[in-house]
């Protein structure tokens, strides 16, 4: 399995590298670039007109390496809607954006009706495959079972998780590298579990982000706009449903957590105190305005995100 993992994470990487060269001309001819918020840190304003939607890129190296390497079966098959399920609500949330010249796509109520939407499928499909509703708690050896609920529960996880990521995409490079490390821990716990789909999913996701990593690093020449952020962060659930390390997911992926805790507490005290406990959020931008450097932002949650994966791993066993 090891061979085909690294054959995997290989492909994916050259054939991210390979279509960024033929996409972002297209995407800046299609005049496909970044709306800017004018609300947020004025160093970000030269961003403004970055081609964005690259999230195709990294979707489309995905699914081919996957396609080449995994079997077909029911796992592969709620991987891929799952990732590909949310990046096409994200794609369709881009191009409203980029369509209509504004900063804001779909409305909340849209957004949520289609990764609502996917999350069912995906959990239907859960329920065919006589999915295991037990949940275990890492580290502890402790499980319980939430019987029919278990899957209500994964549709919220999925919702919850995916706009996680999604926040976290901020930065250049800042989410790439991140979720390369999540996938990166989990490429492991699927090998660990002898689930080569799930390992295989992971692996070419890694290796997806990383050829995208490239062109979107600071300064970024892409970025990957809904279309990749969401349609990551919905890999990354299924993955961690199908492993059966659902919980751990709160660990491998801490610094998803506190991209979306950072903007609900922010929204929780301005509504309740009429005060904001952080200069902006998500936090990445706080420590913007504090006067961190963009680089310095996206090395320090890098290297946290890799710290908490480690850390994930070693609750699960595998370390």
């Amino acid at each position: 399995m090891e061979n085909a993992i690294l054959l995997t994470m290989g492909v994916a990487f050259v054939l991210a590298l390979i279509m960024g060269p033929l996409f972002i001309p297209i995407l800046r001819r299609m005049k496909f670039g970044q709306q800017i918020r004018e609300d947020g840190p004025q160093g970000h304003l030269k961003k403004q007109g970055t081609p964005t939607m690259g999230g195709i890129i990294i979707l489309l190296a995905l699914a081919l390496a996957t396609l080449r390497f995994a079997d077909k079966n029911t796992d592969l098959l709620i991987l891929l809607i799952a990732s590909l399920g949310y990046g096409l609500v994200g794609f369709l949330d881009d191009y409203i954006k980029i369509i209509f010249k504004r900063s804001l796509g779909l409305t909340a109520k849209q957004k949520l009706f289609g990764q609502l939407l996917i999350s069912a499928i995906v959990c239907y499909l859960l329920v065919m495959q006589g999915h295991s509703t037990d949940l275990y708690i890492p580290f502890v050896a402790f499980h319980f079972n939430p019987g029919w609920l278990y899957f209500p529960l994964m549709a919220i996880l999925m919702l919850g998780a995916s706009n996680a990521v999604n926040f976290t995409d901020g930065l250049d490079g800042l989410l790439a590298g991140t979720s390369a490390i999540a996938f990166g821990a989990y490429t492991v716990i699927a090998m660990n579990n002898t689930q080569p789909e799930a390992a295989i999913f992971s692996a070419a996701m890694v290796g997806a982000v990383l050829g995208f990593l490239v062109f979107n690093a600071h300064p970024a020449k892409v970025f990957m706009g809904d279309t990749g952020s969401l349609g990551i962060g919905g890999g990354l659930v299924a993955v961690a449903i199908l492993t059966k390390a659902e919980l751990l997911l709160a660990i491998v992926g801490g610094v998803f957590l506190v991209e979306i805790l950072s903007v609900v507490i922010q929204v929780v005290s301005f509504k309740t105190r009429g005060k904001r406990v952080f200069k902006m959020s998500p936090i990445h931008h706080h420590f913007e305005l504090v006067g961190w450097s963009e680089w310095r932002v996206v090395i320090t949650f890098w290297v946290v995100g890799l710290v908490l994966a480690v850390l994930g791993l070693y609750m699960n066993e595998v370390l």
